[in-house]
């Protein structure tokens, strides 16, 4: 298989995936090393494909999702419950931020869309020494949610309502 084979299938394999797939399966699928597929990455990038780098690996973007962003407050033993609630409506959380006085908006990808997902999330919060991002707010953030439709993400407001946790949504 040539490099331009690869990386189709490589990009196959990304947008077939339910969950980001990491360089080092992506290099153990193609016997490639990871330098290669970043390399590869790089490439399919600059050739306008949407791949999106995670924490936890690589994904396409999806161009047929609905997308809002939600205003949010809570306190940080409620954010298992927030994003659970998110993710079993049918949701991706797609990135958490929020807007500083001084730094101005402060942002982080998360890609969330189940709740095993969710719970490795919180066991790198838990574990990895860190605070949330909303604790320089007070709890107050923001959430980019993407569905396959505007009654998921109607549906994920009045939950997000009903557990007190909306402070307003903005249309995206």
């Amino acid at each position: 298989m040539n490099g331009e084979e690869r990386r189709k299938a490589m990009l196959d394999c990304i947008r077939k995936s339910n969950a980001p797939l990491s360089g080092s399966r992506l290099a153990e699928l193609f016997g490639i090393s990871r330098q290669v597929v970043v390399q590869d990455i790089a490439l399919l990038r600059a050739a306008d494909y949407e791949i999106i780098s995670t924490n936890r690996g690589y994904l396409c973007a999806s161009g047929q999702r609905v997308r809002r962003i939600f205003e949010v407050k809570h306190t940080e033993k409620e954010i298992a419950e927030e994003l659970y609630a998110i993710v079993d409506c049918g949701g991706t959380v797609e990135d958490i931020f929020i807007r500083h006085e001084v730094y101005g908006e402060l942002r982080a990808e998360m890609h969330l869309s189940s709740r095993r997902q969710v719970k490795e999330f919180l066991g790198e919060i838990q574990n990895g020494g860190s605070a949330p991002l909303s604790h320089i707010t007070s709890g107050y953030h923001y959430h980019t949610i993407s569905a396959e439709s505007e009654d998921v993400l109607d549906s994920i407001e009045e939950e997000l309502r009903e557990l007190g946790y909306l402070v307003k949504k903005q249309l995206s």
